[in-house]
């Protein structure tokens, strides 16, 4: 009788525990998973969202072959007081891989169509890395007025071919890159995810991210390099942007006085440099990327 009390005793506190577990889960991570088709139906785009249709919808768009999951902390944080939208673009995560179209231009096409069928208008966007890319190319294709703000993270909007010229030590980097990646995918990509913290994350699953990031099949993966790179000069989108816009720059990055030029070019622009902080910086500094996104947000409301 002892022990089947013990038992009874045992497994009611392993229910309340695997309760609360469950509870913290809700807690810390409101988003749900949705697809859409794009493209005229030939591609369907994965994207995680969070919150309630809101004045504000700010929209997340991840780096070079990595997935919207990375996006957890601000989907938590911002989903609070407004919707808030992460997506794996084309060729990326859980959405379709296209032999084609890989581009800055063909994913903010996808990105505009998924925004319409999930009826979102003038939405802010926040591209971190290759998202920056879409981003300008968003602006290029549908207008300055289509978004209500603009958030480039720790990269500059592409010279395009001028890379070459502009930033001689840069350009060399990323296509002396590519034949490794060619060659050897998996070290690659391994040692691609751990370059973007500068620190640890022993709450972050990274062998999942790597793996994440192998979907993307490396011919494609090449064709988007280039292509965010070196394809297009997107620097004329931002002189047709009407609407606030703020840089988000690690004070690390290599190309730091790069995005200072950049910041310095779209009128009324802010710039907010984080110390401390690899690549990642969303990852590596939550609290003052928070600060400095909130900050931006309520400016906004002001308008």
């Amino acid at each position: 009788m002892r022990i089947y009390r013990q038992c009874s005793l045992s497994l009611l506190a392993l229910c309340v525990s695997v309760a609360s577990l469950a509870a913290q889960a809700q807690v810390t991570d409101p988003s749900t998973e949705g697809f859409a088709s794009v493209s005229g139906g030939k591609v369907r785009i994965h994207y995680l969202m969070g919150g309630s249709p809101s004045a504000t919808t700010l929209v997340l768009i991840p780096g070079w072959r990595l997935p919207a999951s990375l996006w957890k902390d601000q989907l938590t944080n911002f989903s609070k007081s407004m919707r808030v939208i992460a997506v794996d673009p084309r060729s990326q995560g859980e959405s379709t891989k296209t032999a084609d179209d890989n581009t800055p231009e063909a994913r903010a096409r996808d990105l505009h169509d998924l925004l319409t069928t999930l009826k979102v208008s003038r939405p802010v966007l926040v591209g971190w890395s290759q998202g920056a890319q879409d981003v300008a190319a968003y602006i290029q294709q549908f207008g300055g007025d289509s978004v209500a703000g603009v958030v480039f993270v720790d990269s500059p909007v592409s010279f395009g071919p001028d890379e070459v010229e502009a930033h001689p030590e840069f350009a060399k980097a990323i296509l002396s890159s590519i034949s490794i990646y060619s060659s050897h995918p998996e070290e690659f990509s391994d040692g691609m995810v751990h370059s973007i913290f500068k620190k640890p994350h022993p709450e972050l699953d990274l062998p999942a991210i790597v793996k994440n990031t192998l979907q993307t099949p490396t011919n494609t993966g090449i064709a988007m390099l280039v292509s965010d790179i070196f394809g297009t000069d997107r620097r004329p989108a931002l002189a047709t942007l009407h609407a606030p816009a703020l840089v988000i720059a690690a004070g690390t990055s290599p190309l730091l006085d790069v995005q200072k030029q950049m910041a310095a070019s779209i009128p009324g622009s802010k710039l907010v440099v984080v110390e401390g902080a690899g690549h990642a910086v969303f990852i590596d500094e939550p609290e003052q990327f928070h600060k400095a996104l909130d900050t931006f947000l309520v400016s906004l409301s002001r308008i």
